[in-house]
């Protein structure tokens, strides 16, 4: 399997790395969202790191926002390090919760700038793609409209269940909304196509449960993240995916403000988007590299299954829309969840 190939890579690249050595007392609270994802994350990044530094990376998770700022507002920060989504890393910044980053330490060069901010740098970008389950369905979905159409393709669907860039926009994509005419987003109008599916949407909060939900059968088809889609394909099980208006968003790396950990967290947080760690985790998850030195590093067999590939079939997700209207969408979000 493809990410056999990378294991021995990825320890030998945690002796080049340039970070010095002499920190064994050291430890990084690290913080994502659990399954494949965290998992590859520990392989790619932690393990090396550890390897090379002696700083030790402690796993928790899943990211919890309500958490990570209750943890800030209370002055006990547990966590170091989390990977978040980028419209919340935006807010949290705005709002205080987030240390600034040193980007003496860290390399920000390579780092694609749609992907960097004094208090958040991404940690990877992906897709939300539409993927079903092939043993419950007899034909192929196209696109997002296909989630709608409950007589060609019947089923419970998968959606994601938090307020944040995706669903919205998938709605109205189906509805016949234009890519350029997405923003502002007409909310009315989205609700009342999801609607028409509201009974039959298995609404999905972490990743893993979205891999469990697909390959289970339980929904048959939904919107999930592509690496978690590539994980899934890479263990046999018989998903498919369509990559048309693969919906384009990415995480961030954040630090919270007040972290017991930070120099530490600063240093992980390096490594983590070096050419090598991006190319590295790229290799495990099929989710694309910030930085624009891992390409070379990563394996043409392995485009197939990474959004760069299809670009021509993106449409890009304005985070910093949501960063500025977050909150008043979650509230019209919430209202319409209970009706």
């Amino acid at each position: 399997m493809m990410m056999n190939k990378v294991r021995g890579a990825i320890i030998a690249a945690a002796c080049s790395f340039g970070i010095a050595q002499g920190y064994a007392a050291e430890s990084v609270n690290f913080v994502s969202w659990g399954g494949s994802t965290q998992d590859a994350q520990k392989e790619a990044w932690a393990t090396p790191f550890t390897g090379q530094t002696g700083i030790k990376v402690i796993q928790d998770g899943p990211t919890d926002y309500g958490k990570l700022k209750a943890m800030v507002e209370s002055g006990n920060v547990q966590w170091d390090l989390v990977d978040v989504e980028v419209d919340f890393a935006y807010r949290a910044a705005k709002e205080g919760l987030l240390e600034p980053l040193d980007f003496s330490v860290i390399d920000k060069t390579n780092i694609d700038p749609r992907f960097v901010s004094d208090y958040g740098i991404g940690s990877f970008y992906f897709s939300f793609v539409l993927a079903y389950n092939m043993g419950k369905l007899s034909g192929q979905p196209a696109n997002w409209s296909a989630l709608f159409d409950t007589e060609t393709f019947p089923g419970k669907r998968a959606l994601y269940k938090w307020p944040s860039p995706g669903v919205i926009e998938l709605a109205l994509l189906a509805d016949g909304v234009a890519e350029s005419d997405l923003y502002p987003l007409d909310l009315d109008r989205a609700f009342k196509k999801l609607d028409t599916i509201k009974k039959d949407i298995i609404w999905w909060g972490g990743g893993a449960q979205s891999q469990q939900l697909l390959a289970s059968g339980e929904v048959s088809m939904g919107q999930f993240w592509n690496g978690r889609i590539f994980a899934l394909q890479e263990d046999g099980v018989p998903v498919g995916v369509s990559w048309k208006q693969n919906l384009v968003m990415s995480d961030f790396l954040v630090i919270p403000k007040g972290a017991k950990n930070k120099d530490a967290a600063m240093k992980f947080l390096a490594y983590s988007t070096s050419a090598q760690g991006q190319a590295d985790f790229a290799e495990l998850t099929a989710f694309s590299p910030i930085n624009s030195e891992s390409s070379a590093l990563i394996s043409d067999d392995l485009m197939a299954f990474m959004p760069t590939t299809y670009s021509d079939d993106q449409v890009s997700l304005d985070y910093k829309y949501w960063a500025e209207h977050g909150p008043d969408i979650a509230k019209k979000w919430n209202e319409w969840i209970l009706k």
